[in-house]
């Protein structure tokens, strides 16, 4: 399974010829460096929740004007990409199958923020793999203690890294792949990647510094 990475929190999974999309949000398009095009072949998409770094809808509209893709969300985004003139596959709890995705389906909330009402979000397994927790560090998902994969949050305006360190730390995965982190400037992201892979290093998880729009690790 082949996982590459465009920006912030916008993922493509690839397995047998079939292409998921997660999250192609407005960190995403921002600099002009991705861009819908490049999303032409997707045969998937999943929207974890409604904020705008998740979702951007004209870019959404984009892709699956090019792709044809079927989308995957929740009640709450369905909803808004319904009025838009999107159709979408409702996904929310449980197991389901998305071409050769195994996706175990998992309510999660959103860490809290300024002034902001939290929205309904939904993290994942996939292929029993890949923990993705989406924006948040409850305390249940360390039932997933372990797992292969951790897709960890790095930066937000909702944790510290302290607190983000702690949650990896708990979870205990094999390898941690980056994520959330469209907020900052290279050379930033850079110092603090090299700070988080210190830190896992000292327990054997092993922290994949991932920089460049594209860029992949197979799992």
């Amino acid at each position: 399974m082949k996982i590459s990475k465009y920006i912030h929190s916008c993922l493509l999974f690839e397995l047998e010829g079939h292409k998921l999309l997660f999250d192609p949000g407005n960190f995403t398009f921002a600099d002009g460096s991705v861009t819908p095009e490049m999303f032409a072949e997707v045969d998937s998409i999943v929207v974890t929740h409604i904020h705008p770094d998740h979702l951007d809808i004209d870019n959404l509209k984009q892709i699956v004007s090019l792709s044809h893709a079927t989308i995957y969300t929740n009640m709450e985004v369905g909803t808004a990409i319904q009025k838009a003139g999107l159709h979408y596959s409702l996904i929310e709890e449980g197991i389901y199958t998305v071409g050769p995705f195994k996706l175990q389906a998992i309510p999660v909330r959103h860490e809290p923020l300024l002034d902001s009402p939290i929205p309904q979000m939904t993290g994942f397994i996939i292929n029993d793999k890949v923990l993705h927790p989406v924006d948040s560090m409850e305390d249940k998902l360390t039932e997933y203690q372990g797992i292969e994969l951790l897709l960890l949050v790095t930066m937000a305006p909702f944790a510290n890294e302290l607190r983000i360190a702690g949650f990896g730390d708990k979870l205990k995965p094999k390898k941690i792949l980056p994520v959330h982190d469209g907020f900052a400037k290279p050379f930033f992201v850079k110092s603090r990647f090299q700070n988080y892979a210190r830190h896992f290093a000292k327990t054997g998880i092993e922290f994949i510094e991932i920089y460049e729009p594209g860029d992949s690790i197979t799992v």
